[in-house]
């Protein structure tokens, strides 16, 4: 990670835009700007500082929220005019909230265009992150807002009502039943997620390294 500020291109107001990526999954987390300051206290600190261009000052991530970056490792473009911060994040790097700030969708849709399914992975995703509002937001005449309100006692008796159903579907040999009781599994199971403050991530991680690695006991 040894970063020579002489070899680096800095624009004509002193910044560098910076791509900060989860270490674990690669995830783009954010977009920001580092002046030759801000990098020099990152180097040092070992989490991220930037150059906040709205308030013409430094800015350490997470100084208000927690929501801080440990500092990985930090990538220099073949031009020497961008960098890439690999952190391990403690809690959203989002002011929403949200995991990542790049969570909005501009509504075009290429599967849709080409009537293909979208796959089961994006759709969780999508709904984790609707689930995510509904916590933060707290809608009226929501049901998972409802469900978030009764608290975790509620969430679990759900979950534990919804995997039974499915067994009981599963056992019925109705394709059209389980794939609908699998559905509300699914969802529920978001529900806990979110509430216990688990990420996909951390589950895909764990599911990856099962399939990976034959010497756990619960490998794939």
């Amino acid at each position: 990670m040894k970063i020579v500020l002489e070899d680096l291109k800095f624009d004509d107001q002193g910044l560098i835009p910076v791509v900060v990526q989860d270490s674990s999954t690669r995830q783009v987390l954010t977009l920001a700007y580092m002046n030759a300051e801000s990098l020099k206290i990152t180097l040092e600190t070992r989490e991220t500082w930037f150059w906040s261009r709205s308030r013409s000052s430094l800015w350490h991530k997470g100084e208000s929220s927690g929501n801080t970056q440990r500092v990985d490792d930090i990538l220099v473009d073949c031009d020497g005019d961008a960098l890439t911060v690999l952190v391990t994040p403690n809690g959203p790097a989002c002011h929403t909230g949200a995991q990542s700030c790049f969570h909005n969708d501009v509504g075009y849709d290429t599967s849709i265009e080409k009537g293909v399914e979208p796959l089961l992975g994006d759709v969780l995703k999508d709904l984790y992150e609707l689930v995510e509002s509904r916590k933060r937001e707290r809608p009226e005449n929501s049901y998972t807002t409802y469900l978030f309100e009764q608290g975790l006692d509620k969430i679990l008796k759900k979950v534990g009502e919804e995997s039974a159903e499915t067994i009981i579907a599963a056992k019925n040999e109705d394709p059209d039943a389980l794939v609908k009781e699998s559905a509300d599994l699914l969802y529920h199971l978001m529900v806990l997620l979110v509430e216990r403050g688990v990420t996909l991530d951390e589950v895909s991680g764990e599911l990856r390294a099962r399939s990976t690695n034959p010497q756990t006991e619960e490998a794939v």
